[in-house]
């Protein structure tokens, strides 16, 4: 009997030590999985430039991080609006990088420095979109620098950029306005376009940049008194309508033509160059001659978007406009 409870014990044990070693396995297989993946997000994160509409595996990757950061995303591979959304919160709430909800290689190393101590709080700038379509005619995110603003697509009405700055470039009037105004982003890459237009001996002026909401119901409200509504809708924006309430814009203009917003800037050399050059600095002429039908406005030679060097190129090249260049990203 008592070699048979000696039995039974010794029995009990191993089969113990057994589950112990088991677990012990399971939980280093556990970790180890854990490491590797963490590892992968991190070293597989893409150096290159990539914008809203784009697609790929690259995207996945950045999409599993932004979730391993706290964010409510979702891995689609699509850059879509949740990811763009995320990115542009994240940063918002950090110094030293600019707010466009691009990825580039700069944010590839905010990400990995937020995966190793995350600092950040997941929609403290700004709240998540309603819907996750890339393309939403909602503008839940007026700080993505391609976000659409048309006739079809307002602002919220008291948006206004935290980032608001005055670019070091010419004005025709010296005192302090707010229209001086641009979004930090878009005004450095005015700085550089103005300063390579120098260098063609060009004597290009900024007139008018950021408008806020209430400052467009004054314009629009001026407009329609002078010239009537159907006709002062086919050249100034409703309220909320307004590109120049994103702070992506500068109506540009020269002593040519006495400083006007007029057609006949577009026959100026001044125009001419910033016709084939513009696209250099991450700026589109968004209102060009013959797309009226698309842009619902009359050809704007002087009105700058900023939309990034990336989007901005390829519409030039393909000689679109900013509604048929998002279009194409479906």
């Amino acid at each position: 009997m008592k070699k048979w409870i000696m039995l039974c014990i010794c029995t009990l044990l191993l089969l113990g030590a057994c589950s112990n070693n088991e677990e012990a396995t399971k939980q280093e297989n556990t970790n180890e999985a854990t490491e590797n993946n963490n590892e992968t997000t991190t070293n597989e994160l893409t150096e290159e430039t990539i914008v809203k509409g784009d697609e790929g595996d690259a995207i996945a990757t950045i999409q599993r991080a932004l979730i391993d950061i706290g964010y409510d995303a979702e891995e689609t591979s699509v850059m879509d609006s949740y990811t763009v959304w995320a990115l542009t919160d994240m940063q918002l709430q950090l110094e030293d990088i600019a707010t466009t909800g691009i990825y580039e290689n700069e944010m590839k190393q905010v990400i990995e420095e937020q995966l190793d101590h995350t600092t950040v709080e997941p929609a403290a700038k700004l709240d998540r979109p309603d819907s996750n379509d890339r393309l939403s005619l909602a503008i839940d995110n007026p700080y993505e620098i391609l976000a659409l603003v048309n006739k079809s697509n307002a602002l919220p009405e008291g948006f206004e950029p935290e980032d608001l700055t005055v670019p070091d470039v010419r004005f025709p009037f010296e005192e302090d306005d707010p229209k001086k105004q641009l979004r930090k982003v878009a005004a450095d890459a005015l700085e550089q376009l103005f300063e390579a237009s120098e260098t063609e001996g060009l004597n290009l002026f900024a007139q008018s940049g950021y408008r806020s909401y209430d400052r467009q119901v004054a314009v629009f409200a001026a407009n329609v008194e002078k010239h009537g509504e159907e006709h002062a809708n086919t050249y100034s924006a409703r309220p909320g309508e307004s590109e120049h309430q994103t702070g992506l814009v500068m109506d540009v203009t020269t002593d040519k033509v006495g400083f006007d917003l007029i057609v006949e800037f577009g026959e100026t050399d001044e125009g001419k160059w910033l016709k084939d050059h513009a696209h250099e600095y991450g700026f589109i002429i968004r209102y060009p001659e013959g797309k009226e039908d698309i842009t619902k406005y009359q050809y704007e030679p002087w009105h700058l978007r900023f939309v990034g060097e990336q989007a901005a190129t390829e519409i030039y090249e393909k000689e679109i406009t900013l509604e048929e260049y998002l279009e194409a990203k479906q």
